[in-house]
């Protein structure tokens, strides 16, 4: 009741295949073992030793490298806080000269 009827799909030789596969009776299929010897594979051994080495010389450049992202991300967000500052002026200045406007061309009637 609740399965999906899909039409079958013609192949282009002109063969219509259904799209689920003809099931094979359960008693026909014999299991098989295997001949032949199991041989466990060999463990890698751990390295005792880190994977990251750090000498003075690369602390010195990690923290340079830091250092250059940290100024450059804060250069980027003051100059986008700026930039949101001066608008907002901007967008206060031009509401003041209008509703000046508005007043004097009120007055004017």
């Amino acid at each position: 009741m609740f399965r999906p009827h899909v039409p079958v799909n013609p192949l282009p030789t002109g063969i219509v295949t259904p799209l689920t596969p003809p099931s094979a009776p359960a008693d026909s299929v014999e299991p098989t073992s295997c001949h032949h010897d199991h041989i466990p594979t060999p463990v890698p051994v751990a390295a005792s030793r880190s994977t990251v080495q750090l000498t003075p010389g690369s602390v010195v450049a990690l923290a340079a490298g830091g250092g250059a992202v940290v100024l450059v991300v804060g250069a980027v967000l003051v100059s986008m806080l700026l930039a949101v500052a001066i608008t907002g002026v901007s967008v206060a200045v031009i509401a003041v000269v209008l509703r000046l406007l508005v007043r004097d061309m009120q007055k004017g009637r």
